[in-house]
């Protein structure tokens, strides 16, 4: 999936815990959610499908991934 995420409106997300685990995503792409590190903004960017982020949403909010 090649996505040009350049001036993408990137925002905290709500599921950043103020703790060090900062999340930005970019809203109004068609079928993707971009998520990205706020501590690294020139890095890479995941992108999910519309299906996939609720799913990785989940398995962040169960611990499934552990501590990163």
């Amino acid at each position: 999936m090649n996505v040009d995420l350049t001036g993408a409106p990137w925002r905290k997300s709500t599921y950043s815990n103020g703790q060090g685990g900062c999340v930005e995503v970019a809203d109004g792409y068609l079928d993707v959610m971009p998520v990205r590190d706020s501590k690294d903004p020139s890095g890479p960017a995941l992108l999910f499908s519309a299906d996939a982020f609720p799913a990785f949403v989940a398995g962040v909010e169960a611990g499934e991934f552990g501590t990163v």
